[in-house]
């Protein structure tokens, strides 16, 4: 308790911190391709007041962090996480054993584990509520961990992807309905979506087909109508949020699309005719091929997910990596993600591999994290840049990850709102 107390009494100090100057050796700006050598970047409290050129002298009460050796970046984002659970055999038990109070005590050290691997800001994509808590709890200095926007409980149909009753025996399934993120029409889209709000959440995210992890047979069918997602899309920017959608097969995908919606996960079916509608409506990809890998992989261990769940889960690997390819050379927008929680957290940074080992270059890597996270979010103003008036969440890693991007796996530091929490 004495050092939570400290850690708060830092944060709500830092709003007067002395300045910081960082001296950069290599600058990735999160704007542009470029890389400039030699910076300095200036910090004022929580915010980026200048970056300037060459090594400016710290004088006074000016506190010097010397980078000189390190290849320098803003914080990375990830666009797809679960940070309240993560993935073992016993996931399923658990949901009838753990009060919210376990989740959110264990979930604490995800948040930590995410943030030391150099990401600031994560967009949660579903739980059960305590997503928001966690969020709370790292705005005002109880809990380290990254800037969390979250969608609160995600929207599912009747029996599909998320829907929390499947998978229960029948005396304690109940009817879950718009309350719960259920939804079985286009009255209840909106009820769910005001809901959320309610609850806390930044934006909306649905299930538009099924799910490799529901304990249900379907991964890739459509789950919603397309007058239903347009139901959810159209009163999201009325509340001001932004709108996801879990998407495996091609008709869910079509259908989100063509309603609106900001971003598609996963995309684990997609044909060219889906990339080339996502091209022409905006619509970010997020591929998260870490997921894919990580079921595929353990699909392969007798009991580590119920039986129905192994056939999909050994199939999604491989249709991710070739999916992903193809996207990229057609040129749908990318954005960073993950799916950490399904895959483990703080190993976040194994997607930039996977992405460039799948045919994308290491600047398009850093900048799905970066400039195209921030935008999908639309927080660009704020975060996803090192420039004047952003928000100072900075890291460094030793060497070029332009020559070898596993390096990123290897953060050795870390800046969020000018607090440095790794050294």
């Amino acid at each position: 308790m004495k050092n939570q107390i400290l850690f708060f009494l830092l944060v709500c100090s830092s709003v007067s911190a002395q300045t910081k100057y960082i001296h950069c050796g290599q600058l990735f700006d999160g704007d542009s391709k470029t890389i400039a050598k030699e910076v300095t970047i200036v910090i004022d409290g929580k915010s980026i007041t200048e970056v300037r050129n060459g090594y400016a002298e710290a004088s006074g009460d000016i506190e010097l962090i010397d980078l000189k050796n390190s290849f320098v970046m803003p914080g990375f984002m990830d666009m797809h996480v679960h940070i309240e659970h993560e993935s073992n055999p016993k996931a399923y038990e658990n949901r009838f054993r753990e009060d919210p109070a376990d989740m959110a005590l264990r979930a604490t050290s995800y948040c930590e584990k995410t943030l030391m691997a150099g990401f600031t800001t994560v967009r949660d994509l579903g739980g059960s509520g305590v997503n928001v808590s966690l969020q709370k709890a790292i705005a005002r200095g109880f809990v380290k961990g990254p800037r969390i926007y979250t969608s609160e409980k995600s929207l599912a149909t009747t029996g599909g992807h998320a829907d929390p009753s499947n998978g229960v025996r029948s005396d304690l399934r109940g009817n879950p309905g718009p309350k719960e993120g259920v939804i079985n029409s286009v009255e209840d889209a909106k009820k769910a979506v005001r809901q959320r709000y309610k609850n806390g959440a930044d934006l909306i995210k649905i299930t538009a087909t099924g799910g490799v992890l529901s304990v249900a047979k379907d991964g890739s069918g459509p789950q919603f109508t397309l007058e239903e997602i347009q139901a959810v899309v159209e009163t999201a920017k009325d509340y001001g949020m932004t709108t996801a959608a879990h998407a495996h097969g091609i008709e869910g995908m079509r259908r989100a699309i063509i309603a609106g919606i900001s971003s598609i996960e996963h995309g684990s079916y997609m044909d060219e005719p889906t990339m080339d509608l996502m091209i022409k409506h905006g619509t970010y990809l997020v591929p998260t091929i870490s997921a894919g890998n990580f079921v595929t992989e353990k699909a392969k261990i007798p009991g580590f997910y119920p039986e129905v769940i192994v056939p999909k889960a050994l199939e999604i690997g491989p249709l991710m990596e070739d999916m992903f390819r193809k996207a990229y050379n057609r040129g749908v927008k990318i954005a960073f993600g993950t799916d950490s929680g399904v895959s483990y957290h703080g190993d976040n940074a194994k997607e930039f591999e996977l992405m460039v080992e799948h045919g994308m270059s290491e600047i398009d890597a850093l900048l799905s994290a970066t400039k195209h996270a921030s935008t999908l979010l639309n927080i660009h103003d704020k975060v996803g840049s090192i420039k004047k008036g952003m928000w100072a969440d900075i890291v460094a890693v030793e060497s070029s990850p332009l020559e070898d991007i596993k390096v990123l796996q290897n953060v050795s530091f870390v800046m969020k709102e000018g607090i440095v929490y790794k050294e």
